[in-house]
């Protein structure tokens, strides 16, 4: 990501994320839901177009509370598929909706999703992609790749060149650990 690096800061877009959020340590589980269900989202798409469209997912998914997204039905899928201001894809959707169910599952057998990474902490990124493929729906080498990352599982967000690299390491993500 040495290239967001460079591009991100100062870009209407882009900065905020690479400067706040991108690489740093993640434990709210809504917080992981949304990053991976943005994830999925930006599969075959720009990182920018699906920034752009996060505050209308972010309404469409109700907070994406994993526990109110579980229960979507019929009505809810028909809805989101509707919805301009969101990516419309029907593939996509479904996973957000089921992986919303397997996090509230995870809550039984680790209290969280967080728990569930952590406890499955630490992996390298091939392993954290098998593990991704056999517990969750549409999630590819390039979305756990990112996914992770962003979230502070796995190296690599940031140069280390990169000003915001520092605070990172500052705020001990599991990578560190």
């Amino acid at each position: 990501m040495s290239g967001y690096c460079d591009s991100a800061p100062g870009h209407p877009v882009h900065a905020s994320y690479h400067d706040t959020e991108y690489g740093f340590p993640v434990t709210d589980d809504k917080v992981l839901f949304e990053r991976l269900a943005l994830e999925i989202m930006q599969a075959g798409l720009s990182w920018e177009i699906t920034l752009k469209k996060r505050p209308a997912l972010f309404a469409a998914f109700e907070g994406f509370d994993p526990a109110i997204v579980a229960r979507y039905g019929a009505d809810d899928r028909a809805r989101l598929l509707a919805d301009a201001g969101i990516i419309r894809n029907r593939l996509k959707i479904d996973a957000i909706i089921t992986n919303a169910g397997i996090i509230c599952g995870m809550r039984d057998s680790h209290g969280s999703f967080v728990g569930w990474l952590d406890a499955n902490h630490p992996l390298d990124k091939a392993a954290w992609v098998k593990l991704f493929k056999k517990t969750f729906r549409f999630t590819g080498g390039e979305i756990v790749g990112e996914f992770l990352m962003s979230t502070g599982y796995l190296p690599g967000a940031h140069r280390d060149d990169c000003p915001v690299q520092s605070k990172i390491l500052t705020a001990n993500p599991p990578w560190c650990r």
